[in-house]
């Protein structure tokens, strides 16, 4: 198993490429202009608007990030540490005017609309990167060719969570088109509806039982990735116009698992990562379970623990929610997933 270092990139994640290419597609198009007091504005758990408060500060722009309140405070921080405005929210669906994301939307609108602006003139522009195609494109064009790269090409299986969808999109389209045979799998949290979607064609998760739901979103301490909604990026894995998923499953990992494989990768690997990376490194080790010795497995440890040193990396936190924060002796002890 492969676990591409994501979070060594200047912002500490992935999310670095998405930034810089949106941004800079958004200025070929005219809709940016640096130096203008123009301001770019998106709705983020955390580790895009890190991205996006660099690349603005260092392109000349201002930044606003609108978060939702139950992240990791430490995210916010960083992101004020690059000059932007960081605006928490109380978390809440997507329908709801006052989602984060709808907030960002609407705060670019007040800021100034880009097709009334004239050249030279202060712009408030959305990044809408759970919608936005070119988030799919930059890891297409710039992930994807990577692990190809790094691999020699010898890769049978790509594992990877989805919040907006745009890694696993763009890579899996990228690696479909190039390796004969490779299969991709989506690692879902626990509370997300991804992968029933992908499994069954239903968008249903255990969570969301009358009764048993805790929190808004969706029913996990894992933050990033795991939606009960389709996003643009994601839904071009899904089948269309009578071609086929091109995901070959979902593997649906528990908090408890997250919780361990961060842990044991710390204490055997001294892997620092986030419990995005961690739920990929728990899908991969199932899928390697399932194919066997012999076979190549790529995933992506996305972002550090540095960034959930008050949630995720919080012992107390963590047993608090019934979480054993000791270390697995063994992958081994990791349970043997069904989905």
């Amino acid at each position: 198993v492969l676990g591409k270092c994501e979070f060594l990139n200047p912002g500490g994640s992935s999310k670095d490429r998405i930034a810089l290419f949106l941004i800079e597609q958004a200025e070929q198009r005219g809709a940016l202009e640096p130096h203008t007091g123009s301001c770019i504005f998106e709705g983020t758990s955390g580790s895009t608007g890190i991205s996006l408060a660099m690349v603005a500060r260092a392109k000349g722009y201002k930044c606003h990030i609108v978060m939702p309140s139950d992240q990791a405070i430490e995210k916010s921080q960083v992101v004020e540490r690059h000059g932007a405005h960081v605006e928490r929210v109380a978390p809440c669906s997507i329908v709801d005017d006052n989602h984060f994301v709808n907030i960002a939307r609407r705060r670019a609108e007040e800021y100034g609309n880009d097709a009334a602006q004239g050249k030279g003139e202060r712009r408030g522009y959305f990044v809408d990167q759970f919608e936005n195609p070119l988030n799919a494109e930059a890891h297409y064009r710039t992930t994807g060719p990577e692990i190809l790269r790094q691999t020699g090409g010898q890769i049978d299986v790509f594992v990877h969570g989805s919040g907006t969808g745009g890694t696993i999109a763009g890579v899996t389209h990228y690696l479909k088109r190039r390796v004969p045979g490779v299969q991709c799998f989506l690692a879902d949290p626990q509370g997300s509806g991804l992968a029933n979607k992908v499994n069954h064609g239903v968008m249903f998760a255990a969570t969301e039982r009358e009764g048993t739901r805790r929190r808004q979103q969706v029913d996990t301490l894992v933050e990033g990735v795991g939606l009960n909604r389709l996003t643009r990026n994601f839904a071009r894995l899904l089948p269309q116009k009578g071609k086929r998923c091109l995901l070959d499953g979902a593997v649906s990992v528990s908090d408890g698992d997250a919780v361990g494989m961060a842990r044991w990768l710390m204490a055997n690997d001294g892997l620092f990562v986030g419990s995005s990376a961690a739920i990929n490194c728990v899908a991969a080790l199932e899928i390697a379970r399932r194919l066997g010795p012999g076979h190549t497995i790529v995933t992506v440890l996305a972002d550090s623990g540095q960034r959930h040193l008050t949630k995720f990396w919080n012992d107390d936190a963590m047993a608090a929610l019934g979480h054993s924060i000791e270390v697995p002796s063994a992958l081994a002890d990791f349970p043997r997933l069904t989905s």
